[in-house]
């Protein structure tokens, strides 16, 4: 049953609201590109600069990138036409196989094109179709993709950091923005700094390195966007969604306890809850700690 906010808007927020999900399914499906042929596409960019500095044949000379070659089975080769490609409803009709060998297809691809959709929709309800609302879904689609790539590779690549943390200042920088430009400012040196400085205290501890530079970044970027007055709320919330999904996983799928998860999908994940909560949140934090 449909939220009766949403049977009462008006038509054109709805419109909108629709369109945006759409649209969300069709950037879930680019996403999973992504997410798969980023980290790929760093690799082969380093293995052919150290290659180039020893003096050696490059190692990767065909062309690979987000749109080359086209999309393929990993089992059999066979090249995925229009059709297969369908956000959520081509997985569905082939039940989560591919059609020539019929080796299965991970589910996380529809997952990732359905979340994405729904969270398009809920960007737009929530900030509007203007310009904010554009670069939320922005926000929202760089963090979908750092969350998988961080989980998968323990890694955050400075291809989506930089980007995250640039339009953020933009997007404030005229003060009709999220927060003024001085609290964004701020916001990603303290939100830089804060990560940083946690490192290597950790470092000089133990001798350990507890988090990567992405991580510094993603914060800094968190930081640009919301202001500094949020990071306290969105540290707590990454600290919190990090224990939720920690237990999650040893109760659930029996991941042992000292296989540790990297750090940049808690930080994703309390960036969008402080996104469309993190300003009553924060108010009741300090309400409740008044005396």
């Amino acid at each position: 049953m449909l939220p009766e906010t949403f049977l009462f808007a008006a038509p054109g927020v709805v419109a909108a609201t629709l369109v945006a999900a759409l649209f969300g399914l069709l950037i879930g499906s680019f996403l999973n590109v992504v997410v798969y042929r980023l980290p790929i596409m760093r690799q082969r960019e380093f293995d052919n600069y150290i290659a180039h500095e020893a003096g050696k044949e490059l190692p990767h000379q065909d062309r690979f990138n987000l749109m080359v070659p086209r999309s393929r089975c990993p089992h059999c080769g066979h090249q995925i036409g229009a059709l297969e490609n369908i956000p959520v409803i081509s997985w569905l009709v082939l039940r989560g196989k591919c059609s020539q060998c019929k080796a299965p297809i991970s589910p996380r691809y529809p997952i990732v094109e359905a979340v994405t959709g729904a969270l398009s929709a809920a960007v737009v309800w929530h900030f509007g179709s203007g310009w904010v609302g554009l670069a939320c879904l922005v926000f929202t689609y760089l963090l979908i993709a750092m969350t998988l790539i961080d989980y998968d590779h323990k890694e955050l690549p400075d291809e989506l950091t930089l980007p995250l943390l640039w339009i953020g200042l933009l997007l404030n920088l005229n003060g009709d923005g999220i927060v003024p430009l001085r609290d964004a400012v701020i916001g990603a040196v303290a939100g830089y700094l804060a990560l940083w400085s946690v490192y290597w205290l950790f470092k000089l501890v133990t001798g350990k390195e507890g988090m990567g530079y992405g991580d510094f970044k993603l914060l800094a970027a968190l930081g640009a966007w919301m202001g500094w007055a949020m990071l306290p709320t969105i540290i707590i919330l990454s600290s919190v969604v990090g224990a939720v999904v920690g237990l999650s996983l040893i109760v659930f799928r029996g991941r042992a306890r000292d296989n540790p998860i990297p750090f940049g999908p808690y930080l994703a994940g309390a960036g969008m809850i402080a996104l469309f909560y993190g300003t009553p949140l924060t108010r009741f934090a300090q309400g409740y700690l008044q005396p």
